[in-house]
Order: structure tokens, then C-alpha cells, then sequence
């Protein structure tokens, strides 16, 4: 029987969303020696959720497909509700600091309809942009799934990562630019498409084995390539390495979660120990507080804090907006998710039974 779950999978969005805080947290709070350099492209841990997100939905569901309407309202309810509770979180610290509401953001952002514009792509939560691709992606999969892409469309996604970046050349914008290659969900389709690609793969057992260790070592070779090329090419130009650390990764990230399923269908998961597990459960809520909390500490404290070292407020930072992220995913993000998941049937009441009547004998 084909396992329903993959814990290395929950285990390895932990450490996806560990980057992308570090990231904001060199970016925002300070830089740190060896850390910064190795996550100030770490934004490129949304690339992976993106094919992780096709690679899971395609596992979970190409056994048993729901119809379309169910589909989406079980992904709505998974992401939503703590959606609409950050974007209000976020909007509320904007007004409290002085800085500008985006009040036009952010009702686009409620529909997800956020990252199609470019004014607007940020919405109210600047971290939830992503959702709105997820969104997209959503409306696809169940078309995606009836298609059953294949190994020819996994390469052609593969390939299509290079071939943007380079397509970034034609635009001479760097703004622009940044939201064709970065954030317009049609750009970010391929990666989603390369995770659901796969999964079906795996599911149908047409995958060769992938070692864990090296396939891990080859994306972390990959983002120490980042450190010299920063060095070298400004990220506003189009061969620099920015967009480079988010179009060229998927295949990669892709080996990583292949490699990671494969090792718990043989039964040597290391990264679904229950601490990571647990740690990978509280992650959406983490990559949707964190920035929330830095902004307000700079806003208070300033940058740097005086008289706290650079480290000291990382961690204090990265563990309390994780504190926070299991009480949301614990109070707020599970039971939410449980209420608007699937409707309860309806009760039928049935009528209530007339007593019967003895049968009168036919007279003759």
C-alpha cells in the first residue's frame, strides 16, 4: 500500500521557511558573519514551496481526485482564514507605526488577486503575495491532474526557469522586471507544474532513486554559488543573481523533495522526526508573521537595536515569531481549517412514521 504521507516533505518546509526568515532577517534586522551571506537569496525558499506545493497535491489527491468545487474549498480553507487574519494583523502595524495603509492592496489581496498587478502585488501582508499564486495554481490542478503531465513535461519545466531569465533581458525595467520574473503567477507556474509532474511520477513508480545527502549537498552548493556571484553583479541587473536564486532552483529544489519521498517510502525519512514535523506544521504561520513582528521591532528599537548584538536579536526575533506561529497554527489555523474544510452533510429529517392501520377485509 502507497504511505498517505510524506513527513520528510512537512519536515523540509521547516527548513524552506527558516530561510526565508533568515533572509528577511539579514535583509531587515542585520546581517550576520557566514549566515547572511548563505541566506541573502533565501526568498528563494518560496520556489520550493511552489514545486512542493504541485509535488504534494499530486501524491495526495491522484489516487483518490474530489471533484473540482471540493478541491478548492478544502485549499481555501487551508490557507485563507490565516490569510485574511495576517493581512489584518499587518494593516493594523502599518497604522500603528505612521507608515502608509494599503488599504487598495489589500482588498485585492483578499480575493487573492494581489500578485496580478503590479501596484498591487504586495497586498496587505507583503509575505502573503505568494498565496496568490498558490491560488492560481489551485484553479489549475484539477485540469493538471485529468492531464497527468509526465517525465517530457517535468524537463520542459526544468528548462523553463533558464530560458525566463534570460527572457529578462528584453526588459530594461528592473521593477518590472522583478514582477514578470518574480511574482506574476504565470511566471511561477512551471515550478508548480515540475512538483505535480513528479509526484505522479512517483506514484507511478517511474522515478530512478535519488540519493538524499548528495542531492542536498548539490542545493546547498548551488546557494554558496550565490555568495561570489552577489559580489560580482548588482541584482538589478538581469543576469544578476536575484532572480537567478529563484528561476534556476526549482530543479534542484525538486530533487530535494523527490529524494526526500523517496527516502520515506524505504523507510529512512531522518527529516520526519516528529520535532521537524512539528516544526514544518507551524511553518505557514511562520512565513506569514514573521515580517509582521521584525517591522515592529524596527520600528521600535531601530536598526541595529542599540546596545543587543546582531545574533542576540535573531534569536530573540526567529523565536518568538515562531512562539507566535504555533499559537496561530494551534488556535487559529487548525480548528479554522477543520470548520470550512467540507460541509457537513445535511440531516436529513425523515417524516415521522403514520402508524398503520389494520387492513379492513374486502366484503364480498
Amino acid at each position: 500500500m502507497t504511505p498517505s504521507r510524506l513527513p520528510s516533505l512537512t519536515g523540509l518546509r521547516f527548513l524552506a521557511a527558516l530561510l526565508v526568515v533568515c533572509y528577511h532577517l539579514s535583509r531587515q534586522v542585520g546581517p550576520l558573519p557566514v549566515l547572511s551571506p548563505l541566506a541573502w537569496y533565501g526568498r528563494s525558499g518560496v520556489t520550493f514551496f511552489f514545486v512542493l506545493s504541485g509535488f504534494v497535491l499530486a501524491w495526495t489527491y491522484a489516487g483518490s481526485p474530489v471533484p473540482a468545487l471540493r478541491f478548492q474549498r478544502r485549499r481555501l480553507a487551508r490557507i485563507w482564514p490565516l490569510h485574511a487574519l495576517t493581512t489584518g494583523a499587518s494593516l493594523a502595524v502599518y497604522a500603528a507605526i505612521g507608515a502608509a495603509v494599503p488599504v487598495t492592496a489589500a482588498l485585492w489581496s483578499l480575493p487573492l488577486l494581489h500578485p496580478w498587478g503590479r501596484g498591487t502585488v504586495m497586498g496587505g501582508n507583503p509575505a502573503g503575495w505568494s498565496l496568490g499564486d498558490e491560488a492560481w495554481f489551485y484553479l489549475l490542478f484539477p485540469l493538471l491532474l485529468r492531464c497527468r503531465p509526465g517525465l517530457r513535461t517535468a524537463a520542459l519545466c526544468c528548462a523553463s526557469g533558464p530560458l525566463l531569465w534570460l527572457a529578462g533581458s528584453a526588459v530594461a525595467d528592473p521593477g518590472l522586471r522583478s514582477w514578470l520574473l518574480d511574482y506574476l503567477p504565470l511566471t511561477r507556474t512551471p515550478q508548480f507544474l515540475l512538483g505535480v509532474a513528479l509526484g505522479l511520477a512517483l506514484r507511478r513508480a517511474r522515478l530512478p532513486a535519488l540519493p538524499l545527502l548528495p542531492t542536498a549537498l548539490a542545493v546547498a552548493a548551488f546557494h554558496l554559488a550565490l555568495v561570489p556571484w552577489h559580489r560580482a553583479v548588482p541584482d538589478t541587473l538581469w543576469y544578476g543573481p536575484y532572480s537567478a536564486s529563484q528561476l534556476l532552483s526549482a530543479p534542484l529544489f525538486a530533487a530535494l523533495i523527490t529524494a526526500a519521498a523517496q527516502a520515506d517510502l524505504h523507510g529512512r525519512g531522518l527529516l520526519g522526526r516528529p520535532v521537524l514535523v512539528r516544526l514544518g506544521e507551524w511553518s505557514f504561520a511562520w512565513y506569514l508573521i514573521h515580517e509582521i513582528g521584525f517591522r515592529c521591532w524596527l520600528h521600535r528599537y531601530g536598526h541595529p537595536a542599540p546596545g543587543l548584538p546582531t545574533a542576540a536579536a535573531w534569536l530573540l526575533l526567529a523565536a518568538g515569531s515562531l512562539l507566535l506561529a504555533a499559537a496561530l497554527h494551534r488556535r487559529v489555523e487548525r480548528p479554522l481549517e477543520r470548520l470550512l474544510r467540507d460541509r457537513p452533510p445535511s440531516a436529513r429529517v425523515a417524516p415521522p412514521r403514520r402508524p398503520s392501520q389494520p387492513r379492513s377485509k374486502s366484503l364480498r
